[in-house]
């Protein structure tokens, strides 16, 4: 059965706005474990807008399920993710600019120094994904730099304009999908998931991991945590294995 996988970011997102206290992630994570996910998602990007380093030490000394770091392939951050150990680390691009992760990494140009990045993190006995566009030779070069997972961007399908591209970038997704099982690669989705377009991929098998933030935040301020990550873990167990 695919497993819900929480992101908390948007809880320190709020957090930050007034550089407080409150609300505070680690209760948001807690709430969304007792709720059904299978595991609790933090990105601590470069410049901290969101997550800070108190967040990712007290999150993994206090969570009872999965701690995946989402991470920039940079010395900081990897220095970060051995002495933290989470359970995964997903790797992706930043850009300084952007609102939030607008794409999937260019494996392909960075395969011999992902390959290095990711050997001592292997050797720490951590998992890895590459976040990444449902291309076939990203795909390919993420098989070939090591990782066990791989994380396919599903933002370009959430943000379609119209039926049409939805249905085109929908294909892409479930071509990419199957390409990356036959490769060996365990397969996540993420970004830009609801609890509406979720529903399409509800018959594709081999899907381990959804990994959703924003719209569970989004209905949580009205409903609470725990019905939003139930409401949606309620969904994603009615998917196919």
């Amino acid at each position: 059965m695919p497993s819900l996988v929480v992101n908390i970011d948007h809880i320190a997102t709020l957090r930050q706005a007034r550089l407080g206290h409150e609300p505070e992630p680690v209760t948001g994570a807690h709430l969304a474990e007792l709720s059904g996910a299978v595991g609790i998602i933090c990105h601590l990007r470069e410049d901290r807008r969101h997550i800070q380093d108190r967040d990712v030490e007290m999150l993994r000394k206090t969570i009872n399920t999965r701690m995946h770091l989402e991470m920039a392939a940079t010395d900081e951050m990897h220095a970060i993710c051995l002495k933290t150990q989470p359970y995964m680390c997903c790797i992706v691009p930043e850009k300084r600019q952007e609102l939030t992760t607008e794409g999937g990494m260019d494996v392909v140009s960075r395969e011999a120094e992902l390959t290095e990045f990711v050997k001592e993190i292997h050797a720490a006995g951590i998992r890895s994904s590459l976040f990444i566009d449902a291309d076939p030779e990203q795909l390919e070069a993420t098989a070939r730099v090591g990782c066990e997972f791989v994380e396919i961007h599903t933002g370009h399908y959430a943000d379609a304009a119209d039926y049409k591209q939805e249905e085109l970038e929908f294909k892409k997704i479930a071509d990419g999908i199957a390409h990356a099982q036959k490769l060996g690669l365990k397969v996540n989705l993420g970004h830009g998931l609801n609890y509406t377009n979720i529903l399409r991929f509800k018959n594709i098998p081999g899907i381990c991991e959804y990994s959703i933030g924003h719209s569970i935040m989004s209905r949580a301020i009205f409903t609470g945590i725990p019905v939003a990550v139930k409401e949606m873990r309620d969904i994603i167990n009615t998917f196919v294995d």
